[in-house]
């Protein structure tokens, strides 16, 4: 073939293959958008993907399952969940669900009422699985019901009026056809698989959602991946489904450090909280680096000192050495361990003026919230009332400065929190010194957060803890804090059913009082009257002292310019509607 043939036919080839490349190109620029990736970044690996067994915060789910109901992030309102309507019978004993048409999970097989009726009666009132999420649906002693009534009904019936039912009704939906068999099949001592079932060793495709995002990928140490869940229900006012985004990434970065440096060199979308040592230096960056400092009142969280008060025994042993159980276990102790802390300080070093002052139970937002203007006993910093209610308990300073109890014994105790926050390790290094200037020695641990767990959890034998616990704007979310039986009462754990049991262990009369005002509080329909009834459980709080209420952060967030739209919110902070948010190119 003569030469110029043979490049009139390769050019001709060429340029088909180009046209045939661009056309290519263009197609499935046509039927696929770009992808959307939003990144922001976590401080701690999961614990689980199994939402029954989760006792962390924060965690994943919130990202991967929707309830009956909804909560709204910006206010706290109730909206359409699943359930697209609801009807509360006149005596507020029952309420039926209607479920949305076509629902559907996130491998494309239906939702229907069988699953709420699988995920109350099989796992949330299951005895033998150890879920947080039967604390708060507990009326006194009772449970309500929930049933089935065809594929799209639900009836929910209580036998006692339960003011946060509704509420309570956001939690989580769980796939019946995925897990139905974990909880017919046991080990070998007789528990459920489901317990073992859904760890973060399952390959997150496994994992069956029915919200905004499904998991593609975990790397322990490293990331989580979320992909948009193509089932999802909710759409936007256009129509188009929601989420927008395609992919949300969450970065594992156990050090503040290493997530502002992350932040700052355009690795991350979202750096949410901000380290309050770290604002200033963001705030002269806002405007060259592309974002926003977005900021708001206290986040809704409580951080505390606690002891431990359990005074029973495993395996003839007790779980705190009794010389120091006395100690913590004396309210004029705790008491004077309250006035002896410095808690504007605390904001000033640990918070650099970023927070405040916290002395409740009920964080602010909530309309039950009792300030110490309406009566809120509180614990304003004097070491001379601290130092008079210790020698009232008959602790004495020796000549070296050293504080002794009756007996002789010096007072020196273990407090432990999380080493991933630097924060908690500012707050413990100024109590330790605080408390030094009393004669206490305190020997601050700061440990990784997973040994934590474990002391909490399992070995139930700490001394002192640093620790927070998120909160929300019904007092009954917390329910388990104070039920004695509950999975959150720190202060005086229970163990598990399927842990060692313990010998001995005393619930004080207070502690059992603040419940049962929990549980009257919780039966009240009138606003007003159970503001009152959730102040007197405060007052007593305050008194004995099961928590010593610290200082929260105010919260702070930085976010680029190209994720919109953000609506910050003090109950929900930057990215509560993450289904809603998009992101675009970068300038």
């Amino acid at each position: 073939m003569p030469w110029r043939s043979w490049f009139v036919i390769s050019l001709r080839r060429w340029l088909a293959f180009c046209l045939a490349a661009v056309l290519l190109v263009a197609c499935g620029r046509a039927s696929a958008p770009p992808r959307q990736q939003l990144i922001a970044s976590v401080r701690f690996d999961p614990k689980t993907f199994n939402y029954a067994l989760n006792e962390e915060s924060p965690n994943v789910f919130g990202l991967l399952y929707e309830g009956l109901v909804h909560v709204n992030g910006f206010d706290g309102s109730l909206e359409p969940g699943l359930a697209e309507s609801w009807q509360i019978s006149p005596d507020r004993l029952q309420v039926i669900f209607q479920l949305r048409p076509d629902l559907r999970w996130s491998d494309g097989q239906p939702l229907t009422a069988a699953d709420v009726d699988f995920t109350y009666n099989r796992i949330y009132f299951n005895p033998k699985v150890p879920t947080g999420a039967r604390d708060i649906l507990r009326i006194d002693q009772d449970l309500p019901t929930v049933r089935a009534a065809g594929d799209r009904q639900v009836i929910v019936q209580t036998p006692r009026p339960f003011a946060p039912l509704l509420r309570n009704m956001a939690l989580p939906i769980l796939p019946q056809h995925a897990l139905a068999t974990s909880l017919e099949q046991t080990d070998s001592q007789g528990n459920p698989a489901f317990l073992s079932t859904w760890g973060t060793e399952t390959d997150p495709k496994q994992i069956i959602v029915n919200g905004p995002f499904r998991l593609q990928r975990y790397q322990p140490g490293q990331r989580i991946i979320f992909e948009r869940n193509p089932y999802f229900y909710q759409r936007d006012r256009d129509g188009s489904p929601l989420p927008k985004i395609d992919r949300l990434v969450w970065q594992i970065v156990e050090n503040s450090d290493t997530q502002l440096l992350q932040f700052r060199s355009g690795d991350l979308d979202v750096l949410e909280p901000i380290q309050p040592g770290d604002f200033s230096l963001l705030k002269r960056e806002e405007q060259r680096g592309n974002f926003t400092i977005y900021s708001g009142g206290p986040e809704p969280l409580t951080v505390y000192l606690t002891f431990n008060l359990n005074q029973g025994r495993r395996k003839g042993k007790p779980l705190v050495d009794p010389i120091k159980s006395a100690w913590f276990n004396d309210v004029r102790f705790r008491q004077a361990i309250a006035y002896a802390i410095d808690r504007p300080a605390i904001v000033d070093t640990a918070y650099r003026g970023l927070g405040v002052v916290v002395n409740s139970l009920i964080i602010p937002q909530s309309p039950f919230y009792l300030s110490p203007e309406e009566g809120l006993p509180v614990y304003n910093f004097n070491q001379q009332k601290a130092e008079a209610l210790l020698k009232e308990a008959g602790f004495q300073t020796d000549a070296d400065g050293q504080l002794r109890d009756r007996q002789g014994n010096p007072v020196r105790f273990t407090v432990i929190t999380n080493a991933e926050n630097p924060v908690r390790v500012a707050m413990g290094a100024r109590i330790k010194g605080d408390l030094a200037r009393l004669g206490i020695q305190v020997d601050f641990t700061p440990i990784a957060f997973s040994s934590v767990i474990d002391r909490l959890s399992n070995q139930l034998d700490w001394e002192g803890l640093i620790l927070g616990l998120t909160s929300n704007i019904e007092p009954n979310s917390g329910a388990n804090v104070w039920n004695p039986q509950g999975s959150l009462h720190l202060f005086n754990q229970q163990p598990s059913e399927s842990q060692a049991p313990i010998e001995g262990q005393q619930v004080a009369p207070w502690e059992a009082e603040i419940y049962r005002l929990f549980v009257a509080a919780a039966q009240e329909l009138n606003d007003d009257r159970r503001k009152e009834i959730y102040g007197q459980a405060q007052r007593l709080a305050q008194q004995y002292l099961p928590f010593i209420y610290l200082v929260n952060r105010q919260q702070i967030a930085a976010v680029r310019n190209t994720v919109t739209p953000i609506q910050f919110s003090e109950l929900g902070g930057a990215l509560w509607n993450t289904e809603f948010v998009s992101v675009s190119a970068d300038d």
